[in-house]
């Protein structure tokens, strides 16, 4: 279910937070607020690159055993053939 605000509920909103934290405290809220969503996004980033760092690993690994594999399965065919 999405929520619709209008024009007119923000600026009440926006209102009501003025009268409760007053004009000095509102910028430092703003920061505040830069900062966590800031900090979120670093963490994201972060978690993001370290599964991607270790899928590749899982991936080179899974390449590993299917190379090795496919070479024993060519090795016992050739020894099929030439018997």
């Amino acid at each position: 279910m999405l929520i619709f605000i209008s024009g007119q509920e923000i600026f009440v909103i926006l209102l009501v937070v003025l009268l409760l934290f007053g004009a000095n405290k509102i910028p430092d809220i703003a920061k505040g607020l830069g900062k966590g969503m800031r900090e979120f996004k670093k963490a994201a980033d972060d978690i993001k690159k370290e599964m991607s760092d270790h899928t590749g690993d899982l991936k080179n690994d899974f390449k590993d055993i299917n190379d090795g594999i496919k070479n024993g399965i060519e090795s016992t065919k050739q020894i099929l053939k030439d018997e």
